[in-house]
Parts: C-alpha cells; structure tokens; sequence
C-alpha cells in the first residue's frame, strides 16, 4: 500500500492511500467520523484485480486542517476526491463512499456526472430528515465534550453492531478522535445538512446501496430513497453489519463490490 499527495483545484492538500497496478479505477471516500484507514480491508482485498484509492478527506485529522476552514465542504470533498482521481490516472471511476463519502459522490454526479462510471454507496442517504437540528445537536455534544475521545466512545456504541470484535472499537475511537474540532463540526454540518433528491434521478450509472442491518444511525428507509429515485439502484442489506458496514463485513462487502464492478461495462482505462 502507498500514498499518493496531490493538491485540489482551490489549493488544498490532499492525500490517498493507493493500491492495485491492474484493472479498473476505484476511488473510496470516508465518512465524517473515520479517515481512509477504514478501506484497509477493501484495498488489501480488491487490489489484487482493481486499481483503489483511498481518499484522506480535508481536514480529516490526516491531512492537516486547511488554514481557510470554510473550504471544508461538500464541494471540497469532491475536489479532493477528483484531484487524487486525477493523480491516480482515473479519467472515469467507480465511487464507493459510505456515509459522507456516499453524499460526496453525490456532489460528483453533480460536478462532474463524465467521470463517474458507477456508484456504490454505503450507509448513505440523499437527505437527513431534521437534518439541520441533528448537525446542531452532534455539534454541541462536541464541542462541550471533555475530549473527542469520550466523544468517540460513546458515538462508537452507535457506530458498531451487536458482538463486535474489541479492535472495531479501538479502531473507531481512534479515527474520529485525531480530529481537529472546529474541522469536525464542518464535517458534521456537511454530512447532515444535504439535500440531493432533486439530482437522484439523473444519474444514469449502475448503483449499488449497501446497508448494515445494525445501523443505528442511517435508517433502513433513507437507502430505500435512494433505491426508488436512482434509476436502477439494487438495494442489499449487509449481515451482522453496523453504519461502517464495509468495515464490519469486509467478506461480504467485497465479494458484493467485486460482482458489481464485474458487471459494468470496461472502462477502457
């Protein structure tokens, strides 16, 4: 596995962990509260035919905080996401994104609909219901929060399914709790605060919706938005899975992605 630094069209430092030499162009995207380490079992597992990509998001707590913290938006998700596309040789690529990284696909269709071949979204949604309150809230508990690190602890206990192993939680906590918080109360209002059902329709790429049966945070029903306005989308509901359900299945979730990405069309790249 490598990295790969590249700097996005407003000047923003960005970075990716790559791997794979061979076969179609994969781009990930994190959620709000984890970083690209959580993709680890899907570049160690689908490099060996695909070529992957990571994306560390601005201001996630790897990259350093961009000086001007207004640029951490949706928007400069995307950027990001394009710049290491574009530093990875990928004119067109599949996105996987869960949670956030789900909504900054999105903002790609919106963006740049030519570069996307197809989507797979995890845990994601179109649109939060009370969405603006919900951000308010998770940015109080935040910022009044003795550390992130008891923050993290108890948006863990949300995060993970029944059972789950004692290194998902480790792992969670220490993702989310290397951010910086006045970086993190923009990832919040980023990820709570969209409204892309308008824009559903219009994609015309193959989708793929993953949810986690356990997850505590998207419900069930935001996926089926998606699968009802997505031309079609085909919804799959991960076993034993949590929000991160890429991350709490990884056999499941890579044999899923890996019969996707077998069925559309070579990109020629």
């Amino acid at each position: 596995m490598d990295a790969l630094v590249c700097t996005a069209s407003d000047g923003v430092r960005c970075a990716a962990r790559v791997a794979g030499r061979t076969g179609e162009p994969l781009i990930f995207v994190h959620g709000v509260g984890s970083t690209a380490e959580i993709w680890e079992p899907q570049l160690t597992s689908l490099s060996q035919h695909l070529r992957c990509a990571a994306v560390e998001l601005r201001g996630n707590g790897v990259a350093p905080v961009p000086v001007n913290l207004s640029s951490i938006t949706r928007t400069g998700f995307a950027r990001d996401a394009l710049a290491v596309a574009d530093a990875f040789g990928a004119q067109r690529f599949h996105l996987v994104g869960c949670g956030l990284g789900g909504i900054v696909g999105l903002e790609l269709w919106r963006l740049a609909p030519g570069r996307i071949a197809s989507f797979c979204l995890l845990d994601s949604f179109a649109a939060y219901p009370d969405g603006e309150a919900v951000a308010a809230g998770i940015i109080d508990d935040v910022l009044t929060a003795p550390s992130l690190v008891t923050y993290s602890e108890g948006w863990a206990n949300l995060l993970l399914p029944p059972r789950a192993p004692a290194y998902r939680r480790t792992a969670s906590v220490r993702q989310m709790a290397q951010k910086d918080r006045r970086a993190f109360t923009r990832f919040t209002l980023a990820t709570w605060t969209c409204d892309y059902r308008p824009l559903l329709a219009s994609i015309a790429v193959p989708t793929l919706l993953l949810w986690g049966e356990h997850d505590r945070i998207v419900p069930r029903v935001l996926c089926e938005e998606l699968a009802a306005n997505i031309r079609g989308a085909h919804l799959v509901t991960v076993p034993d899975a949590g929000h991160h359900c890429h991350a709490d299945a990884p056999a499941f979730v890579d044999a899923a992605l890996e019969a996707f990405i077998g069925a559309v069309p070579n990109l020629g790249t």
